[in-house]
């Protein structure tokens, strides 16, 4: 066993540039790094210190003279480009066939068993920004009580509801019913609450937000890990992503920022593991929303206290730093887009100064943790420790 404890960082959404097949996805030109370095909101010394503009393809910003650790350039190999997919890959899981999606609004197939069991009618039923979705039905919902039930460009299927209107108990019990539904050919990705409380035209989503997971069709190394008695915690949306398997412990976020500090507050804990940690505003309430000056911000945020964690590291403690896919707020669109993903390792086991050149999947980073734990497991993707273990 190399490490005690390692703690992988996904930050959710930070591509670094298009893939090769970009142009299948309509995301030709994206780069949400690239984006975001314009910005006079963006400092990341640490992230720099660490390789991220040395990376293979990275053009924007300077190179690091000296690097303190390992870094390089993960390509995707699933067909999609959504969180789910892309944190399966990180485990482990490549999916071939990307999943559904409804650029025309669910079929009526879905809707009519959704009706029938949960005994209320729906609105909108298309694809919709979820801020803008609100402010459209949300009045109507509050006079009928109808569901809002919306998508976008991801495999989702979101229900907004006012708080008021709709307990969250019962928001949460018509998930779960969604969830049931929608197997199969049309097994979405996730099944998302999306919970909001004010009045019109003043809707405010809340951060009550709870994700239905696609349940992992194969073991992840979540799974081996878990198998072999090492502890697995997940912060922030990691237990919803994998529909709670292989995850033993979950810890609730409501920010980038309280993410980080609930990181900090569990290295202070003895534990022999896996950390795995999602920090989803700069997808979310950034990259969305094409906000380059609040997700340069964001990300400047999240380089402070990385500091703070770097400083805080022990021994036999392994970081590595990535993403899920990109989400580029400098393009017109606002979806997520096609791209690579970092990978920056740093520990005092890891090499400085080294770059690991292009991988072919995000699940080389899965098959290194396992390998790090001398675990053997049915995951895709190679180990590259070898490459950057001092």
């Amino acid at each position: 066993m190399i490490a005690k404890r390692v703690f992988l960082i996904v930050l959710d959404s930070f591509g670094i540039g298009e893939l090769p097949d970009a142009a299948l996805f309509s995301d030709e030109g994206s780069n949400t790094l690239g984006s975001i370095v314009k910005s006079s909101q963006y400092d990341t010394p640490n992230m720099k210190k660490l390789g991220l503009f040395n990376i293979d393809g990275v053009s924007c910003g300077e190179k690091e003279a000296y690097t303190l650790g390992s870094y390089g350039r993960m390509g995707e190999k699933s067909m999609g480009k959504d969180t789910t997919i892309g944190h399966w890959e990180i485990a482990g899981l490549i999916s071939e066939k990307p999943l559904p999606t409804y650029p025309n609004g669910f079929p009526e197939e879905v809707l009519n068993e959704f009706r029938k069991r949960t005994g209320r009618n729906i609105l909108c039923n298309k694809p919709y920004s979820g801020t803008d979705v609100i402010r459209d039905y949300g009045q109507q919902h509050v006079e009928t009580g109808d569901l809002i039930v919306y998508t976008s460009a991801d495999s989702v299927f979101q229900i907004a509801a006012h708080e008021d209107i709709v307990p969250l108990e019962d928001l949460y019990k018509y998930c779960t019913i969604a969830r049931e539904i929608l197997q199969g050919e049309h097994g979405v990705g996730r099944v998302i609450a999306r919970p909001f409380v004010g009045e019109y035209p003043n809707f405010k989503r809340t951060a009550h937000r709870h994700d239905y997971s696609l349940i992992p069709p194969k073991k992840t190394m979540l799974n081996y890990l878990e198998q072999s008695g090492l502890e697995t915690i997940g912060v922030g949306k990691i237990y919803d992503i994998f529909a709670g398997k292989g995850i033993q412990k979950t810890v609730s976020i409501v920010s980038n920022t309280d993410g980080m500090n609930k990181t900090l507050q569990i290295m202070d804990e003895e534990f022999n593991g896996l950390c795995f940690v999602n920090l989803v505003d700069f997808d979310m309430i950034y990259g969305h929303r094409n906000d380059i000056d609040g997700y340069a911000k964001a990300a400047t945020e999240f380089d402070k206290q990385l500091g703070l964690f770097m400083e805080k590291m022990r021994d036999d403690d392994i970081l590595i730093i990535t993403a899920d896919h990109g989400c580029d707020p400098g393009t017109p669109s606002t979806d997520h887009s096609r791209e690579y993903t970092p990978m920056l390792a740093y520990g005092k086991k890891i090499k400085e100064n080294t770059s690991i050149g292009t991988k072919d999947t995000f699940a080389d980073i899965g098959a290194t943790i396992l390998d790090i734990f001398n675990i053997q497991g049915d995951i895709g993707g190679k180990s590259f420790l070898k490459e950057i273990l001092k």
